[in-house]
């Protein structure tokens, strides 16, 4: 299938990346799973949370539910950009409008003038979104290539609707999202897992595993 051939180009690259154990670079996540996966909250967790890291969250503003403005007012340090906030607890919050590597061009920037430092880099994708594109990013764009590392790409679950978006029909030659975000996850979080029973819980788990 092709997301099995792109998905084997990604993982060798991102090792070949990897095998430097003095790579100076930003790791990045991409995070994905479909809308009710839990995405928001996590991302609301990682920029409000006292956890001691200096994350950069990208989110993309295509995406179902946006991170809260009420949550973003609230606990904004600073916005010297229309496209960067910085927060309270030090993390960052970008919005993707069109360009994903302008915004990342934008980070490195920062980080080689000496004003920014960071952990790591989270980048949210939408629900129905392939990982895929982003992923390639890493390796495709030298500015971004120079500053930052694919260093995993997670996937969020809803426990209670995953099967309906795993079944789901699609046109001839249109792949399955679902099946897609499955496949690339170098981390599968399976939320929502107190909505289903025991049996039903280990039967997804099982279809997940067979698919990575």
């Amino acid at each position: 299938q092709p997301y099995t051939r792109t998905r084997a180009s990604i993982q060798e690259a991102r090792s070949e990346s990897m095998a430097d154990n003095d790579d100076r670079r930003v790791p990045v996540t991409v995070l994905t799973g479909f809308l009710g996966s839990g995405k928001t909250t996590l991302l609301n967790h990682i920029l409000t949370a006292t956890h001691g890291k200096k994350l950069a969250v990208i989110e993309n503003e295509f995406g179902e539910v946006g991170i809260d403005d009420a949550l973003l007012s609230k606990n904004t340090k600073m916005q010297t950009d229309e496209e960067i906030i910085e927060m309270m607890n030090g993390c960052i919050c970008c919005t993707v409008r069109q360009d994903l590597v302008k915004v990342l061009t934008k980070l490195a920037k920062r980080i080689k003038a000496g004003t920014l430092k960071l952990d790591g880099i989270v980048i949210e994708t939408t629900g129905m979104a392939d990982p895929a594109p982003v992923a390639q990013t890493f390796f495709v764009d030298d500015t971004v290539k120079s500053f930052a590392r694919l260093d995993g790409i997670v996937t969020l679950i809803d426990a209670k609707h995953i099967e309906q978006h795993l079944d789901e029909e699609k046109q001839e030659g249109v792949e399955n999202e679902a099946v897609e975000q499955v496949a690339f996850a170098d981390r599968m979080l399976l939320n929502k897992t107190d909505l289903v029973s025991e049996p039903d819980l280990e039967r997804i788990e099982a279809r997940l595993r067979s698919i990575n």
